[in-house]
C-alpha cells in the first residue's frame, strides 16, 4: 500500500509540475498568474480524491486557456469594409455609414502623430531631447519651466510628458500630478540629476511611467518613450463600442453583425438572450457550486480565442427576470465602456478586460430595454425596407441563393421583376424580407419538383401568371384603395414591433344614455385618447356644426378591428377624433388618406414616433396621402426620397385643419 501511495504522490507532483509550467508559459497578466499559482499551491496540499481537487484543476485549465492578451488585428482598409458591407446587404445606408465612421476613427487614432511635451530648465538638455525625438517623427513641444509646462497642459493634450523633477516654483512632481489629473492616459517620464530611492518611489506612486537618472543615454529615452506610447496606444485604439440595432424582424440585424466582423477582420460570436431569466447566464456561477460554469460572455470569448471579437447579444428586449435575478441588470457592467475593463465573472473571480470587445445588441423595440442599459449604447433604428429595396434584395441575393440551394443551378429559372413585385405585394406584408424569402424558396421548390416529375422544361421564366400557378391566389390586397369612403371610418397609421401598420377606426352612434363604448383590445393610452377626442368634440360642437346635445340621448361606440390583437399607444388619437367627427357631421372620411398623431383637449396635434415605418406601411396599403403633425416635419425631411415617393405628405397643427383635408363635403 505504501508503494502505491508513493506512486500516486509522484504522479500528482508530476501533474502539478506540468500545470505550473503551463501557467508560466501562458503569458497571463501578473494578477491572474498569481491567482493560478495560489490555486495550484492549494491543490498540492489536498488529496486528489477530494471533489475540490478536480474543480481546482478544471479552473486552472480554463484560466490558462482564456485569450487574456490574444487579439486579432483590425483590418483598417475602409474601402474593403465598404465593399464587404455592400456585397452582403443592400440599402441600410445610415448603419453602414456608422460602421465606416467607427473604422475612420480607428484609422485616425492609430495614424495620429504622437505629441510629446519636454520640460527642463537646462537649455542643453531641452535642445538635445527635442532634436533626438523630432528625428523619430514625434511632434515635440518644449517648456523651460514647470510654470510654462502647466500652461502647455492647459492648451494641448499630450501622449507623453518628459519632465525634470527639480525646477523653481513648480516642480516636476507638480507637472506629473497636473498631467495625470487632466489626462489620465498620458504617460509621464521623470528625469533628474538628483536620483534617489525616495523620489523614484514618490514618482511611481503618483503615476509616473518611468524614472531616469541624469546623465542619461538618448537611446534609453527613445526606448522608454516608445514603450510609453505603446501602452497609451493599446489603451486608446482597442476601446470597444456598444451599438444597438433596433427594428422589426427580418430586417438584417443579426446578419449585419456578422458582416461587420468580417469587414473588421475580427472573430464573431453570438449570444441569444431571448427568454434568459438567470443572472448566472451572464456573470457565471461561483466555484463553490457543483457544476459551476463561467457566464456566456466569457465562454463565447474563450471559444473565439480572441479578446476583441464582435460579440452580438441577440433579442435583448426579450430578457426575462424572476427570483434568480435580472440578467439585463447584470449586463450593465459588461456593456459600460467606462468600467468593463475590469469585468468580473463569478467563476473566474478575477477581472477580465472587455474594453476591446465590440458589442452589438439587437432588439425589436429599443424602448423595452431598461433605461439604464439603453443609456450605455448607441441605438441605430432599422425601420424596414421599401418595395424598391425588397425588389433589389430579392433579385440580387434571394433568387440566386435559392436557385443554388434548391439544385436549379444547371437550368436556372429567370425571375422577372413583375413576378417578384407580385410576390411582394400580394403574398407578403412585412417590414423585413423573411416571408419574401420563404415565398421565393417555395417557387423554387415547385420548379425543382416539376423537373423531377418531367413537368418542367429547361428555360423557365417566372412571370406573374406563373407565381399564381405556384403559390395560389394572392393573400393580401390594397385594403385602402379597394374600399369605398364611409361615414365614421377613418384610416390611421401606427407603429408596432414588426414595423408600421395601418388601422381602421370605426365609430357608430345609437340611442342610449351618454356612454362611450370602446372595443378592440385597446390599452389605457388609446382609451384615454378616445376620451380626449370625444371631450374635444363636445366642447367644440357648435363650431363643428354638431348638435350640442348629441351625447345626452346617445351612446357612441368606437371599435378598432382585429379585436384579438392588443393595441396601445398615442398614435391613434387623431384617427379616433376623425372617425368621431365623420360620424357626428355625417361627412364620409377619405379612405386613401391616413393620419397619425396624438390629440390634446384643446385640439392641438402632438408629434409621434416611427414616421419612416408608418410611411412604408402607407405605401404597402395603397394610401395616396398622409397627414402628420407639424412637429414631425424634421423626421420627414430626413427621410430618403424613395420612402416618400408616391405619397402626398402634409403636416398640420390642429385637428380642425386635419378634418378639412380628410372629411368630404355633405352632398
Amino acid at each position: 500500500m505504501g508503494l502505491f501511495k508513493k506512486s500516486d504522490e509522484k504522479l500528482q507532483n508530476e501533474a502539478l509540475g506540468e500545470l505550473r509550467q503551463k501557467i508560466d508559459l501562458a503569458k497571463l497578466p501578473r494578477h491572474v498568474q498569481q491567482v493560478a499559482h495560489n490555486e495550484l499551491e492549494m491543490l498540492s496540499r489536498i488529496n486528489p480524491s477530494v471533489a475540490e481537487y478536480s474543480i481546482g484543476l478544471s479552473y486552472i485549465d480554463y484560466v490558462i486557456g482564456l485569450p487574456w492578451s490574444k487579439k486579432t488585428e483590425d483590418n483598417l482598409d475602409i474601402e474593403r469594409a465598404a465593399k464587404v458591407l455592400d456585397e452582403r446587404h443592400y440599402g441600410l445606408r445610415e448603419i453602414k455609414e456608422r460602421i465606416l465612421e467607427h473604422l475612420a476613427v480607428k484609422i485616425l487614432v492609430i495614424n495620429k502623430k504622437p505629441r510629446i511635451l519636454v520640460v527642463d530648465d537646462e537649455k542643453v538638455v531641452l535642445k538635445n531631447l527635442d532634436h533626438a525625438l523630432s528625428k523619430e517623427g514625434y511632434a515635440i513641444v518644449t517648456a523651460n519651466s514647470g510654470t510654462e509646462a502647466l500652461n502647455r497642459l492647459n492648451d494641448f493634450d499630450f501622449d507623453v510628458v518628459i519632465t525634470d523633477i527639480r525646477m523653481e516654483k513648480v516642480s516636476g512632481l507638480d507637472v506629473l500630478e497636473k498631467a495625470k489629473h487632466k489626462y489620465p492616459d498620458t504617460q509621464v517620464i521623470m528625469i533628474t540629476g538628483y536620483a534617489s530611492v525616495d523620489s523614484a518611489v514618490d514618482s511611481i506612486k503618483k503615476g509616473a511611467f518611468h524614472y531616469i537618472a541624469k546623465p542619461f543615454k538618448l537611446d534609453d529615452v527613445r526606448d522608454t518613450v516608445k514603450r510609453a506610447l505603446e501602452k497609451k496606444h493599446s489603451k486608446r485604439s482597442t476601446k470597444g463600442s456598444v451599438l444597438c440595432f433596433a427594428g422589426p424582424p427580418g430586417t438584417g440585424k443579426t446578419s449585419l453583425g456578422k458582416a461587420i466582423a468580417d469587414a473588421l477582420g475580427r472573430k464573431f460570436a453570438r449570444i441569444s438572450l431571448g427568454g434568459i431569466k438567470d443572472e448566472a447566464e451572464i456573470r457565471g456561477h461561483r466555484r463553490t457550486y457543483a457544476g459551476a460554469m463561467p457566464g456566456r460572455i466569457i465562454d463565447e470569448i474563450n471559444r473565439a480565442q480572441s479578446s476583441n471579437p464582435v460579440l452580438m447579444l441577440d433579442e435583448l428586449d426579450k430578457v426575462g427576470h424572476d427570483f434568480k435575478g435580472d440578467p439585463a441588470s447584470a449586463l450593465l457592467e459588461a456593456l459600460d465602456p467606462e468600467q468593463n475593463n475590469n469585468f468580473i465573472d463569478h467563476y473566474l473571480d478575477v477581472p477580465f478586460d472587455l474594453s476591446s470587445v465590440m458589442f452589438i445588441v439587437t432588439a425589436n423595440v429599443a424602448d423595452n430595454i431598461p433605461d439604464a442599459l439603453r443609456d450605455r449604447m448607441e441605438v441605430i433604428e432599422f425601420s424596414g425596407y421599401t418595395e424598391d429595396e425588397k425588389m433589389e434584395i430579392a433579385l440580387r441575393y434571394l433568387v440566386p441563393k435559392h436557385i443554388h440551394e434548391k439544385g436549379l443551378s444547371e437550368y436556372p429559372p429567370e425571375f422577372t421583376g413583375e413576378a417578384v413585385s407580385k410576390i411582394i405585394r400580394e403574398y407578403t406584408r412585412e417590414a423585413g424580407i423573411r416571408n419574401l424569402e420563404r415565398q421565393i424558396a417555395s417557387v423554387c421548390r415547385k420548379i425543382a419538383a416539376g423537373f423531377v416529375h418531367h413537368e418542367e422544361g429547361e428555360n423557365i421564366k417566372v412571370t406573374p401568371e406563373a407565381v399564381e400557378k405556384y403559390l395560389g391566389p394572392g393573400r393580401y390586397y390594397f385594403e385602402v384603395t379597394d374600399e369605398e369612403n364611409r361615414v365614421g371610418v377613418a384610416t390611421g397609421l401606427v407603429w408596432t414591433e414588426v414595423g408600421g401598420a395601418i388601422i381602421f377606426v370605426e365609430a357608430a352612434k345609437m340611442k342610449g344614455k351618454g356612454e362611450l363604448i370602446l372595443t378592440g383590445s385597446l390599452g389605457n393610452v388609446m382609451r384615454e385618447s378616445a376620451q380626449a377626442a370625444l371631450s374635444y368634440i363636445r366642447s367644440h360642437a357648435a363650431s363643428l356644426n354638431i348638435d350640442e346635445d348629441f351625447f345626452e340621448f346617445s351612446d357612441v361606440h368606437v371599435h378598432v378591428p382585429a379585436g384579438a390583437i392588443p393595441k396601445d399607444g398615442p398614435s391613434a388619437g387623431t384617427t379616433i377624433a376623425i372617425s368621431l367627427m365623420s360620424l357626428l357631421t355625417g361627412r364620409p372620411a377619405k379612405r386613401d388618406v391616413a393620419v397619425s398623431g396624438e390629440i390634446t383637449l384643446s385640439g392641438r396635434i402632438l408629434p409621434v414616433g416611427g414616421i419612416k415605418e408608418k410611411l412604408l406601411a402607407a405605401r404597402r396599403a395603397g394610401v395616396k396621402s398622409v397627414i402628420l403633425p407639424s412637429k414631425n416635419r424634421v423626421d420627414i425631411d430626413n427621410l430618403p426620397q424613395d420612402v416618400r415617393k408616391d405619397l402626398d405628405i402634409r403636416t398640420v397643427d390642429r385637428i380642425e385643419d386635419m378634418a378639412d383635408l380628410i372629411l368630404m363635403k355633405n352632398s
